[in-house]
């Protein structure tokens, strides 16, 4: 990016927003910007739980207008796990619906500090287990046609579910798709290991001092952030994992703690590609169709889904 435009990104840095105080400012902002005009989409809202659970959880489907494959990607949606619901990310599900030409599940799983660390993850690992169970609740044919898909937090529920479903002795899907995920507890740049903490972290989309404060509110216990279900690149066994996507974004302060994810993966011996979007920024999923930056990445994602066999390959621009 040119000199003038990283200047008025960081006009827009999250440093003015203390998460901590704001967040249902930031949710209701959130809804605002997605009731605005978006293209016509077919959808429908459902809830599901265990058999005689009190809380079933909400999620809806989103139909492409033309199927092109029999994959069904349940998504779980990123903010923090603090912000970000159905209604706000139903453009960015309707979009996907169509660039990929599957059907897409948006999770509505409870959000901190409401309800902190697990009570999110269980909601995403209770909807992952019963739609693998019974495939045909998710309208596939198999088990094997259904695929988790998220997207910052919730590339990080997506990652935990899939750890979880293994640890539990459950049927796990046989893909994942994991767009710059959260992975890692420390985000502090003086103590980081990850580079792009400390050259990312305070200019662009998301900030240091954002992602500490959706830390504190998903896991107050500083201790259990470093939890393998906080963290999951804090994990000893990665082995027996899907069939893994991972995609960042260039100019995000994550990229370096998804792409070590990604190879960690890989030396558990788990098939593993990782793409990084050039110029990209963190949350780039939501931007218009036309963007670069989204178009690239469901080329990478329709090639994964039709079983691209060039695993572990990387974007020319990474290490």
């Amino acid at each position: 990016m040119n000199r003038l435009f990283r200047a008025a990104l960081s006009l827009f840095a999250a440093p003015r927003l203390n998460m901590r105080e704001d967040y249902e400012k930031v949710r209701r902002r959130q809804r605002r910007l997605a009731a605005l005009p978006v293209p016509r989409y077919q959808a429908s809202d459902w809830r599901i739980g265990p058999d005689g659970a009190s809380h079933r959880v909400p999620v809806r489907t989103f139909q492409p207008k033309e199927r092109l494959r029999d994959d069904v990607l349940v998504f779980f949606h990123g903010g923090g796990w603090v912000t970000g619901d159905i209604e706000s990310y139903t453009p960015a599900c309707a979009t996907m619906a169509d660039l990929t030409g599957c059907t897409v599940l948006s999770v509505d799983y409870r959000l901190a500090p409401e309800h902190p660390f697990p009570a999110g993850l269980e909601d995403c690992y209770d909807v992952a287990r019963l739609l693998l169970e019974d495939p045909q609740r998710a309208g596939a044919d198999s088990a094997d046609r259904i695929v988790l898909v998220g997207d910052s937090a919730g590339g990080n529920l997506a990652a935990v579910v899939s750890l979880l479903l293994r640890d539990r002795g459950r049927h796990g899907a046989s893909r994942q798709i994991l767009l710059y995920p959260v992975t890692h507890w420390d985000h502090d740049p003086a103590s980081s290991p990850f580079a792009s903490v400390r050259n990312h972290g305070e200019d662009y989309r998301l900030t240091n001092a954002e992602v500490q404060d959706y830390f504190e509110l998903y896991v107050p216990d500083p201790e259990r952030r470093r939890d393998r279900l906080v963290a999951p690149l804090m994990s000893e066994d990665l082995s027996a994992q899907p069939r893994t996507l991972v995609i960042t974004a260039e100019l995000d302060l994550l990229r370096d703690e998804g792409e070590a994810y990604g190879r960690a993966l890989e030396a558990a011996g788990n098939a593993v590609r990782l793409h990084r979007v050039d110029g990209a920024l963190h949350g780039f999923i939501a931007l218009p169709r036309f963007s670069r930056s989204l178009r690239e990445a469901y080329e990478v994602i329709n090639a994964f889904l039709d079983g691209d066999a060039e695993e572990s390959s990387v974007h020319q621009g990474m290490p």
